[in-house]
């Protein structure tokens, strides 16, 4: 492989004129200029994009760790950070936990290994969050997406709480109280938000929380799945189900098929962040669509202003707002 010491060479001219050349630090002659640049096609020579990082300690390259790339929302966040990196010159690393703890803390540590220089995180539940901060400790900075708290640190995530409420209200309005909430596990933030939502539109309406109606657990669609469908075997069954994301939803979706079970007919529901083009569902599926593709930009902006600003600067929280459409499946008409 070629290197500057041939370019050099083959040009006439010193190493240091070759560097001049390739990095634009001091002004060369057109002629000399022109020497150097077809001694390097000539060559075939190629900088080395790794060592002229670590001279100025910087790897050009930055790790996303997500907890589930399966997921719509999660496949478009990963898009927008994918995005936003390569626009300012930077290589994504890209790492699914598949929500393990043990999994999300590997690829951290590999990644920090690989002297990434940020880091974009999705945590987990039971999320490893000593390892996170000793991370920022050593002079790595760190976003959190999606998954909020926690940790001192940029972040940005969805409005959960409101939005969850304002749908949990709407099914108040088409009559329905005894509504169930397909939810997952507690220690994932934007489940206990959005599990927090559904109990304050409950209270604002005054109806009984029934703890026999709020299915926590794991979230994965089996376990949702094998629930529900017990649930929806009750004699008083629940008449509207709110699920709290697209792996609950199926779950959901799962059970009422082997029970013959229609939406709006024999129970109302609605989900967050749902399935791409729901309008293709009949019926269609009232939903609460995140700006997934937003958060993830909006997260590699915040890593990038972090690699840039003094690392002292106060820490930033975005929450943006998602878009809640109401379709058949919640009793709405078409």
């Amino acid at each position: 492989m070629a290197t500057i010491v041939d370019v050099a060479k083959l040009a006439g001219v010193s190493t240091s004129t070759v560097s001049h050349v390739l990095n634009a630090t001091r002004p060369v002659r057109e002629d000399t200029r022109a020497r150097v640049e077809e001694a390097i096609r000539a060559t075939g020579y190629r900088r080395d994009s790794v060592a002229r990082a670590m001279r100025r300690s910087r790897t050009d390259s930055i790790g996303l760790v997500v907890s589930d790339v399966t997921q719509p929302a999660f496949a478009e966040m990963v898009r927008g950070v994918e995005h936003e990196a390569a626009a300012a010159g930077h290589t994504l690393l890209l790492a699914n936990s598949s929500e393990d703890p043990s999994r999300e803390l590997r690829a951290l540590r590999v990644l920090t290994e690989r002297r990434v220089d940020g880091l974009i995180i999705a945590p987990v539940g039971g999320s490893h969050r000593k390892e996170m901060t000793e991370i920022q400790q050593r002079g790595t900075p760190l976003v959190l997406m999606d998954r909020l708290g926690g940790i001192r640190a940029d972040q940005v995530g969805v409005e959960n709480v409101l939005p969850m409420r304002d749908v949990v209200l709407h099914l108040i309005e088409h009559g329905h109280r005894r509504i169930a909430l397909a939810a997952g596990d507690a220690a994932v933030s934007t489940i206990s938000e959005r599990r927090q939502g559904y109990l304050d539109a409950l209270a604002e309406a005054s109806i009984e929380t029934d703890d026999s109606l709020v299915l926590m657990g794991s979230g994965l669609a089996a376990d949702v799945r094998r629930r529900m469908t017990e649930l929806l075997q009750e004699p008083d069954r629940p008449t509207a189900v709110v699920a709290a994301s697209t792996e609950a939803a199926i779950g959901v979706l799962e059970a009422a098929g082997a029970l013959d079970l229609k939406t709006p007919r024999d129970f109302a529901f609605a989900t967050f962040d749902g399935f791409p083009h729901a309008d293709l569902f009949h019926p269609r599926i009232s939903t609460i669509t995140q700006p997934a593709y937003e958060i993830g930009s909006t997260a590699m902006q915040l890593l990038l202003s972090r690699l840039e600003d003094d690392p002292k600067t106060s820490y930033r929280s975005v929450r943006l707002a998602p878009e809640i459409t109401y379709r058949e499946s919640c009793g709405c008409p078409d």
